[in-house]
């Protein structure tokens, strides 16, 4: 008897979970009986009825777990969680609203059976639905890390990823606080498979992240995986260290050669406050990673359980 658990993060989603679980089951139905499943419900500090939700499916089926939060820690902590929780010799990330289509499940789970795949990922063909602000820097962002880091992460791949084990082990082995799955997903490695799909609208509910979230998003994702831009900030102060020498030649050249005196502060006030610029830029810059460690040693938790139905023999 083979077994899939199925990861199910859900923050503020009593809309679209009833509707999820009745397409998840649809689906899962359609399995061989030799597969059994275990869902999984992370309920990430949800403020609606999420959480109740959850409790009603888990009373009726008793395939359904759930680990509720003690407040919101975020999606990356809620993958983490339901990773360690998860008992099945398979495992699959999914969202609530219905946007990774449960139909691509049994395809995903024969190409790790019969093709001998470690994971399988999927990925957007196109971003139908979203702003198109947010489609610009979402593909400059993935071409931005992609020249920044050693590996590559795939341009609109989701997080809804179907694994082995052994690679869910390995990505488990990586303690670290400041999370970001799709790098982790891609820094383990392994034999992946990546299966294209047409972008689907959220079933109910509004999305929960917005520009400026998906930029912090950003942000945490370049300096998780990559110190490029320390070493960019290193090289432009080492291009103004130059041009401020050759400037200062320059100077003296004109002043004791030809007899020209310096003069212009417009033009010296612009300088400064264009190299003070560039340092709050370089000191920024290095804040970043230093608040990352900051957090690092402090060894908080990634994540606080309130309440859940799972008891630690079932894992």
């Amino acid at each position: 008897m083979k077994k899939i658990t199925v990861i199910v993060s859900c923050y503020n989603e009593e809309k679209a979970l009833p509707l999820f679980y009745e397409e998840l089951s649809k689906n899962m139905n359609t399995f061989p009986q030799d597969v059994a499943f275990e869902i999984l419900f992370i309920n990430d500090g949800s403020k609606d009825n999420t959480l109740q939700v959850i409790k009603t499916l888990a009373n009726q089926d008793n395939r359904v777990q759930y680990i509720s939060f003690s407040r919101n820690f975020g999606k990356e902590s809620a993958i983490f969680a339901g990773l360690e929780h998860a008992s099945g010799d398979y495992v699959t990330l999914m969202d609530a609203d219905l946007q990774d289509p449960p139909s691509l499940l049994k395809e995903m789970y024969h190409a790790i059976i019969e093709e001998g795949y470690d994971a399988v990922g999927t990925r957007r063909v196109n971003r139908k639905g979203e702003p198109l602000i947010r489609s610009f820097f979402a593909r400059m962002f993935y071409k931005i890390i992609n020249k920044m880091t050693s590996f590559q992460m795939v341009d609109g791949a989701r997080d809804y990823v179907f694994m082995n084990r052994k690679v869910v082990d390995a990505i488990i082995s990586l303690k670290e606080y400041n999370r970001y799955s799709k790098g982790l997903f891609s820094f383990v490695g392994f034999n992946v498979k990546w299966i294209e799909y047409e972008n689907v609208q959220r079933v109910a509910g509004e999305t929960k992240w917005s520009f400026w979230k998906l930029t912090k998003y950003a942000l945490e994702g370049i300096t998780a995986f990559s110190t490029t831009p320390l070493i960019i900030s290193s090289i432009i102060g080492l291009i103004f260290c130059l041009l401020s020498f050759l400037l200062i030649l320059t100077i003296i050249f004109k002043t004791l050669i030809l007899g020209d005196p310096t003069s212009g502060w417009p033009s010296l006030v612009c300088i400064i406050f264009m190299v003070s610029g560039i340092q709050l830029f370089s000191l920024g810059i290095i804040g970043q990673y230093l608040s990352k460690t900051y957090l690092e040693v402090k060894k908080r938790p990634i994540y606080i359980v309130r309440e859940s139905n799972i008891h630690p023999s079932d894992n």
